[in-house]
């Protein structure tokens, strides 16, 4: 009986428990006092939780003792060091000398490279430099002339191409001359080109107006030349171009030969180029046709 009665107050204190458990575990948890008692909770390694009874005032106790809060690890040896991060491209903040001073190179290199002493010189102007420098340069020429519309005879040709007449502007002089070996073939004549299009581009257009003179054993004639030129420049500073241009030389006469030319250049030294030239003269007289293969000196 005795035993009975003891399990009841057991079982009642537990319900007593988990009560006030329920409703006083947020108050403890804010760190309110707790009417009544409210189970503690005892740590174990195994994990044995026994119940124990507290009274208001060791809860109220409790609940005033401020929190221990966690002692920040010390710094490792090994972590990171703080980076200061680098300044943004618009901050005001002056640069240093040592990023102020110029570049160390080998005077040899500065010595052969004409960009990079005229950019120590003065920063030049590109856009201006693209309208008013010529991508392409004055070149002297002299070499072969083959005639294959009359027997594939031999000859010589010469010729200056693309004099400014006023540098920075598009106006250029050139003249030619070119003779079979029998002098069966003779060709001569001087124009004027203006170019339209800027200076320093990759292709340019310019008409023409000058005096020409053909001469073939069906037909002679001379008068004025009027023509067109189109220029295609892959490589600017006269290392190589493409030109095609056409010719009517007097025109509107009985007499009138239309020249079509084909020429080619490439250099082989910054000086020198290899150069060569397709024409074809149509008139209502026949055919003529004439290459050629000739030695430019870049001016």
């Amino acid at each position: 009986m005795a035993q009975s009665s003891i399990h009841g107050k057991l079982l009642g204190l537990a319900l007593g428990v988990i009560g006030s458990l329920g409703n006083g575990g947020a108050a403890m948890a804010a760190g309110q006092p707790v009417a009544g008692c409210s189970p503690r909770v005892a740590e174990d390694a195994v994990a044995v939780v026994s119940l124990k009874v507290v009274c208001p005032s060791d809860v109220t106790l409790l609940a005033q003792t401020p929190a221990l809060s966690p002692t920040p690890d010390p710094p490792s040896e090994t972590s990171p060091p703080h980076l200061t991060p680098n300044p943004s491209p618009d901050s005001t903040e002056s640069l240093t000398e040592a990023e102020l001073a110029p570049l160390e190179l080998d005077p040899s290199i500065i010595e052969e490279s004409p960009v990079l002493r005229q950019w120590l010189n003065e920063v030049p102007d590109l856009a201006e430099e693209i309208r008013h420098t010529p991508s392409f340069r004055t070149r002297l020429r002299v070499g072969y002339a083959n005639f294959p519309s009359n027997g594939a005879i031999g000859g010589f040709q010469m010729g200056v191409d693309d004099v400014f007449v006023w540098p920075g502007t598009g106006l250029t002089a050139s003249a030619d001359y070119s003779r079979s070996s029998n002098g069966q073939r003779e060709a001569y004549g001087a124009e004027a080109r203006y170019y339209l299009l800027p200076l320093g581009g990759y292709v340019n257009v310019a008409p023409s107006v000058g005096y020409r003179s053909v001469s073939a054993p069906a037909y002679s004639t001379d008068g004025v030349d009027l023509g067109l030129r189109l220029m295609l420049i892959p490589s600017r500073g006269g290392a190589a171009d493409l030109s095609v241009s056409q010719h009517w030389v007097a025109p509107g006469t009985d007499g009138e030969v239309g020249v079509t030319r084909f020429n080619l250049g490439y250099a082989v030294t910054h000086q020198l180029r290899l150069g060569s030239d397709l024409e074809f003269q149509n008139s209502r007289f026949g055919q003529e046709s004439r290459w050629g293969l000739s030695l430019e000196w870049l001016l």
